[in-house]
């Protein structure tokens, strides 16, 4: 059995998700909409009387209305808005609809929903060195939005290489099959465990950018063309011999229980070489391959 150890080192986040400040949205857009329209009208007043304070007030009811309309921010599910003002996180917006925060800021939109990702095929030597190939999904979700986007530059890129490193460490520590009688884990035979143990190397390798793994699960797991037909061959003597196996131990019992039964029935008193002469026969019936065909001695065992 191998033994693993899925902890992977990775640097403490500098930065963690926290809540931005905001405000309802709506009651903000109809301040808004109310400067606008306030300042087109002073402006227009103005502009038609010759007044100039008027054109002034117009103008700044205008650039006002136009600043707080700025900070009105939509939110749709699933998705989250990181704020950043001047340089420096500000706080994650989580909340959906429409929300008011500091004009300033500068939004960027995360997606917080669930995604899956799918590896491609990849060729790799399992723990016994044979050639295998090997791919995984793994569906994750961004959990740490701050993380996600200041600690790494692409996390979807970074959870896909990390998949990738992850799967092929995985394929490297097990055997694809187990020939020996102790057991072990397999890829092959111990889908649950090789899974979770996936599962979590892969989780240990993304947490540095903010992303909780859900699940992962192995898709394709064959071995490499070059040697697919040798292993097949493998496989198949390995079943005969284990057929053949079951079948004396059958022969055994049956054998036993055809003397057991003569004996206690006193049908016919076997010294020691009939018995070896009925145990030989009767074996030959029951494991050959091939029906058996009957002879008949008419003359004595003894001759």
């Amino acid at each position: 059995m191998v033994e693993m150890d899925v902890a992977v080192e990775m640097p403490k986040p500098k930065v963690t998700e926290r809540v931005a400040w905001q405000v309802n949205g709506w009651p903000v857009a109809l301040v808004a909409f109310v400067l606008l329209v306030a300042g087109v009208v002073q402006f227009s007043v103005g502009a038609a009387h010759g007044e100039g304070g008027m054109i002034a007030l117009g103008s700044v009811l205008f650039v006002v209305g136009v600043i707080v309309a700025a900070g009105l921010t939509p939110v749709s599910p699933g998705r989250a808005r990181v704020l950043q003002i001047l340089g420096r996180y500000a706080g994650t917006i989580r909340t959906d609809g429409l929300r008011w925060v500091n004009p300033i800021s500068t939004r960027r939109e995360v997606s917080t929903r669930i995604r899956n990702h799918e590896t491609a095929v990849a060729k790799v030597n399992d723990a016994d060195g044979n050639p295998i190939e090997i791919a995984a999904v793994v569906v994750w979700q961004v959990e740490d939005t701050a993380q996600a986007m200041f600690e790494v530059d692409d996390f979807v890129e970074f959870v896909a290489i990390q998949t990738e490193t992850a799967v092929r460490h995985i394929a490297n520590s097990y055997p694809y099959d187990v020939h020996t009688d102790d057991g072990g884990l397999s890829l092959r035979d111990s889908t649950d465990e090789i899974t979770e143990t996936l599962s979590a190397e892969i989780a240990a390798r993304v947490q540095a950018a903010g992303v909780h793994v859900i699940e992962s699960r192995i898709t394709h797991l064959a071995y490499a063309p070059e040697i697919a037909q040798a292993m097949l061959r493998r496989q198949q003597a390995g079943a005969v011999v284990a057929a053949r196996q079951r079948i004396v131990e059958g022969a055994v019992g049956m054998v036993e229980l055809a003397l057991d039964r003569l004996s206690e029935h006193e049908v016919v008193e076997l010294d020691e070489e009939r018995k070896a002469t009925m145990v030989s026969n009767l074996m030959v019936v029951l494991c050959g391959d091939r029906d058996a065909q009957p002879v008949v001695n008419a003359g004595s065992l003894y001759q």
